[in-house]
């Protein structure tokens, strides 16, 4: 079987990763805010007896790159490694999306052109005449609308027919080094290399872009026609409403309190019923292991098995609806603006505005927000937003929030009222994080990693009607499931190993109560105790676990007695002396730790550097453990 190589190219947001996933069946998350893809994914196709490799290269605007994923792009796409290089536009904003098409077919006639989305086109009144634009780039262009699965037949019979071809030039190559030579062969200056580069990337690129912006307008101007005087009069209206300074941040606010309200809310009733099933299971599973040993019985069932049942039921229910919601909101086009309303005081904190948008990524999970670091061109400011995204809380550390708050600051409260009380706590928690992003951003540039605030372009991209029941699918498995089957990997060898520390003793005292009592001091100082800070240090393979270590190390067996709501939880942490101001602190500490594992080998594999690394570590770690000891010492004056 023939095999050939694709490259997938376009701007940012335009649809290339719906391409990708229609034609090759693959399931890569896919969102509506440029930047999403940060590195080259692949996957084949077969079609009419021959295997296309079809790989998806990172969004990029120009091929005179500057960001890291931009380089990736440019570098593929240059390279001369792919057969084929299929462009993909968007219909919507198919003037700006034609100069990058336009440098691509100067350099290579092996190219086709998708116009994707022509049904929001529609929608808009927009109407792109497919045939002249093909006529003027003298390659196949083919209209699609990739969500629904309309053209791709089309565009992939267009990509064997040109994978078949010969290869031959054209009037569109053009070979601009030989240009630069003879102008500088006739300045007779003896330029030093460094000059030279000047020269070329300066005077001549511009001259080049200018051009290619040229032929870019007028292809936009021979195929495109429109219904109404604004196509995109919805989208501006919106905007006026979820980004202007008066309405932008209390938009926001709304928008992320309803979002968390539905969480907590729906997420107590499921929560509850999960764990009570769960937990019944314990005795029939003893049963099952009747024939070993006691010590095996313990070892798996009030080990293994009771963490694993305590992260499941804890963790499923608020993940099942706050990821499909979130998704919801990135899919409709919504988060961009969120980095636009944030920008001001991302600014003002020294750090790059896009830093917002990788925030926004490490609420999901804080290892995926680093990585997605790499859509910031400046290396200061990108290592400035890889090193404060842990500030934020992932979902390992949601339902750890969301449990301190439900039990120690609603007071009385019942019923919806109850709920409501939780969303404005948890909303407030999130701010505060913001603050401690923006404070530890503050600190970075004003210290470790000065310098001046780039500028840079943000896309808005337009608003779409999200694609519930797919949004709903992929979000429960792709993510939902992703992140617990993560949590469970790492949950059950940790339950193992709790108890045996809690189990294994060194005469009267179990080695997990003497390492407890070593770190009590330190943990009385912050308002806490030795349990809780072995508990958080114990967690760092995955956030998830750090409750569940906490409770066990707590109970006199070491292990996790059937749980059987939050009264019982709330039962046993006052037993243990917990106060008000220890939940608080607990929660600080939550907030502000060391990252995970992941976390911490992302950080590492993206900075290339151990001594990024442990600032990573220890800059979220340090200011919690100030934060606990000024509330601690507050409270002491106050009480």
């Amino acid at each position: 079987m023939r095999q050939y190589t694709v490259a997938l190219a376009g701007n940012p947001n335009v649809g290339k990763s719906t391409v990708f996933n229609a034609l090759t069946g693959l399931k890569q998350h896919t969102g509506n805010w440029p930047g999403k893809t940060v590195e080259q994914a692949s996957g084949t196709y077969e079609w009419h007896g021959c295997q296309y490799e079809l790989v998806d290269l990172p969004g990029t605007y120009s091929l005179s790159a500057d960001s890291p994923e931009e380089v990736i792009a440019r570098d593929f796409i240059c390279s001369g490694q792919a057969d084929v290089t299929l462009v993909v536009a968007d219909a919507t904003c198919l003037r700006r999306n034609l100069n990058l098409a336009v440098q691509i077919r100067q350099i290579t006639p092996r190219m086709v052109l998708c116009v994707n989305l022509l049904d929001e086109a529609k929608k808009k009144g927009i109407h792109v005449d497919l045939a002249a634009l093909s006529r003027q780039l003298a390659v196949p262009v083919i209209g699609t609308a990739a969500r629904s699965g309309k053209g791709l037949r089309e565009l992939m019979a267009a990509v064997c027919e040109v994978a078949l071809s010969p290869p031959q030039e054209d009037d569109w190559q053009v070979r601009y080094g030989a240009e630069v030579e003879k102008e500088i062969d006739a300045l007779r200056l003896p330029l030093r290399r460094q000059a030279l580069e000047q020269l070329q990337q300066g005077r001549w690129r511009d001259a080049i872009t200018a051009s290619q912006i040229r032929k870019a307008e007028e292809l936009a101007d021979a195929c495109l026609s429109y219904g109404s005087a604004d196509a995109h009069s919805r989208d501006r209206k919106l905007d006026r409403l979820l980004t202007s300074r008066k309405t932008g941040i209390l938009a926001m606010l709304l928008l992320l309190a309803g979002v968390f309200y539905l969480t907590i809310w729906g997420a107590n009733y499921p929560s509850e019923l999960l764990s009570k099933w769960l937990f019944s299971l314990q005795e029939p599973l003893r049963r099952l292991l009747s024939f070993a040993p006691r010590w095996l019985q313990g070892a798996v069932v009030d080990g293994i098995y009771r963490t694993v049942a305590w992260v499941v039921s804890v963790m499923l229910p608020p993940m099942a609806i706050f990821f499909p919601l979130f998704t919801l909101l990135e899919d409709a086009g919504y988060l961009p603006r969120v980095a636009f309303n944030l920008d001001r005081f991302f600014c003002a904190a020294g750090a790059h505005g896009r830093q917002s948008l990788t925030m926004c990524m490490g609420f999901g999970c804080n290892a995926c927000g680093v990585t997605g670091c790499r859509i910031i061109d400046s290396k200061r400011e990108r290592l400035v937003a890889i090193l404060t995204n842990s500030f934020v809380p992932c979902n390992g550390r949601f339902p750890t929030l969301i449990a301190l708050i439900s039990l120690f600051f609603l007071g009385g409260a019942a019923g919806a009222a109850r709920s409501l009380l939780a969303t404005a706590f948890f909303l407030a928690t999130i701010l505060f994080a913001v603050g401690m992003t923006l404070l530890a951003s503050r600190l970075l540039t004003a210290t470790l990693l000065k310098g001046e605030t780039s500028s840079f372009s943000l896309e808005l991209p337009p608003y779409r009607l999200p694609q519930f029941g797919r949004v709903v699918v992929r979000s429960l498995l792709d993510r939902t499931l992703f992140v617990l089957g993560r949590a469970v990997t790492v949950a059950a060898p940790a339950g193992l190993l709790i108890w045996i520390l809690a189990n294994v003793t060194v005469g009267d005292t179990s080695i997990l109560a003497a390492l407890a009592s070593f770190f009590d001091p330190l943990g009385r100082l912050m308002g806490l105790d030795g349990m809780i800070l072995l508990a958080f240090l114990l967690g760092f393979p995955a956030n998830e676990i750090v409750l569940p270590i906490l409770l066990m190390g707590y109970l006199q067996t070491g292990s996790l007695t059937a749980y059987e709501g939050l009264e019982q939880l709330r039962q046993i942490l006052l037993a243990n002396g917990w106060t008000g101001v220890t939940a608080l602190c607990t929660m600080l500490l939550c907030l502000l730790h060391f990252p995970c594992g992941t976390t911490c080998l992302t950080i590492y594999r993206e900075t290339g550097s151990i001594r990024w690394t442990a600032v990573g570590f220890w800059l979220p770690t340090l200011m919690g453990m100030v934060m606990c000891i000024v509330v601690r010492f507050l409270a002491s004056l106050i009480m």
